[in-house]
């Protein structure tokens, strides 16, 4: 009798241990399609900044545009923080704070608004093109993170994919908008790999609040200076684009963004970003009255591969 009690509590033990170990992978599971699906919401919100900056542009210069859109998201953000009373982050975080500050609130903005000045948003598309690429490779370096070789194959397809279809959209010439968007596509996968680490840390939400806040001792002044120097002209458009690039690209896309890659991982949440580019088109069409090629949709099945590739592949 003792024996086979013995053998019944091992077997409830086993049970038990079983459905636990069930339970926990469910809510991981669940984490990782919430995360993707954050991510994605991210890259859905970037994908409109190119087209918004476009309209931006037609009333405020390109200085003006970006300090006072950077003034705007951090009033919305330290207006969140003092609201929840998020306390201040640790000095151990500052630094890796001000490198999401400088990649994302204010090199790349600032370099790409230069860059739309005289490219179209199709050609400025080649950055987030080759975004996700470099931001997996930074965070290889930064993060330890060694993603497969299938991974790595597929992402290299699908970076090479979308730059030949954006070069083919621009004639494959290089001008001076070209360096400054090859100098904001490494200051902004910086800015990403840090941030996608801090997420682990702290909510995304408060990286990127934190970040922009950091900003204000420079952006307002910057922006009390650019405004003189180049008047605004409001417009519809303008007003538009201002706040979209604002609220919507520099702070919550954000928020979701960095959620997201703390949830499955910055080299597989950077891939979804293989869609940025032809999502941009989309818009660019629609808002800005551009002209896509027959080559859209070739190149968006091929990028799909390699997202579904890059999302399955383990590190």
């Amino acid at each position: 009798m003792r024996a086979q009690s013995s053998a019944t509590a091992a077997a409830s033990i086993a049970v038990g241990t079983s459905a636990t170990a069930a339970g926990a992978a469910a809510p991981a599971a669940a984490d990782r399609r919430v995360g993707t699906l954050q991510a994605a919401l991210g890259v859905v919100a970037f994908s409109l900044t190119f087209p918004a900056t476009a309209w931006g542009l037609e009333g405020f210069g390109p200085w003006a545009l970006v300090a006072v859109r950077s003034v705007l998201a951090a009033l919305i953000a330290g207006g969140c923080l003092l609201a929840l009373r998020v306390p201040v982050p640790g000095r151990a975080h500052w630094p890796g704070l001000a490198v999401v500050a400088g990649g994302v609130v204010v090199g790349f903005p600032l370099l790409t608004t230069l860059a739309l000045r005289t490219s179209s948003t199709a050609h400025a598309a080649v950055v987030v093109g080759l975004l996700p690429l470099t931001t997996a490779l930074l965070s290889a370096l930064r993060v330890g993170v060694r993603p497969s070789r299938t991974f790595w194959a597929a992402a290299v397809a699908g970076a090479a994919a979308v730059a030949v279809f954006t070069a083919q959209q621009s004639g494959g010439a290089l001008t001076a908008a070209d360096l400054y968007l090859f100098a904001a596509l490494l200051v902004c996968a910086a800015g990403y790999t840090e941030g996608g680490r801090l997420a682990r840390i702290m909510p995304g939400w408060q990286v990127i609040g934190w970040a922009l806040v950091l900003c204000l001792p420079l952006s307002v002044p910057a922006a009390v200076a650019a405004l003189a120097l180049e008047p605004a002209h409001l417009t519809a458009h303008s007003v538009a684009g201002l706040l979209w690039v604002a609220a919507g690209s520099q702070f919550l896309g954000l928020v979701v963004w960095y959620r997201g890659m703390a949830a499955v991982g910055i080299p597989k949440a950077s891939q979804l970003q293989l869609a940025q580019p032809l999502l941009t088109l989309v818009w660019s069409v629609l808002l800005l009255g551009e002209h896509l090629t027959v080559a859209a949709p070739l190149t968006a099945a091929a990028v799909l591969v390699c997202i579904a590739v890059t999302q399955r592949a383990r590190g």
